[in-house]
């Protein structure tokens, strides 16, 4: 089966940075799109960002200019770098690896967490 897993979350203030990685167990992993999204208490999943084979990003609107997409085929890897953070932001964040029609693979999630 398919892996992916996720890490790079932590605490920081408000206005830090964090890099977010995932890394899946797929010699295929160039060929597929990979989604990032994010779940805070309370709420619903939402979507975060995606960034296709070709590199094709796109970002929700409550992230766009802060956050940022970037894939290393070659250590199948996608990372999510994460500027200017407010508290907002403060969630789970998943990654998704898209291999197919109704098919795509879950990591377990980190948390990332801004507060002063």
């Amino acid at each position: 089966q398919v892996h992916v897993v996720e890490s790079g979350g932590g605490l920081v203030q408000p206005g830090g940075s964090l890099r977010l990685s995932c890394t899946a167990s797929e010699n295929t992993f160039s060929i597929y799109a990979v989604a990032w999204y994010r779940q805070a208490p309370g709420k619903q999943r939402e979507f975060v960002a995606t960034i296709l084979s070709g590199g094709t990003e796109n970002y929700a609107d409550s992230v766009k200019g802060r956050f940022s997409l970037s894939r290393s085929n070659s250590k199948n890897t996608v990372y999510l770098q994460m500027n200017n953070l407010e508290p907002e932001d403060t969630a789970v964040y998943y990654c998704n690896l898209v291999a197919g029609l109704e098919l795509s693979y879950w990591g377990q999630g980190t948390q990332v967490t801004v507060s002063s």
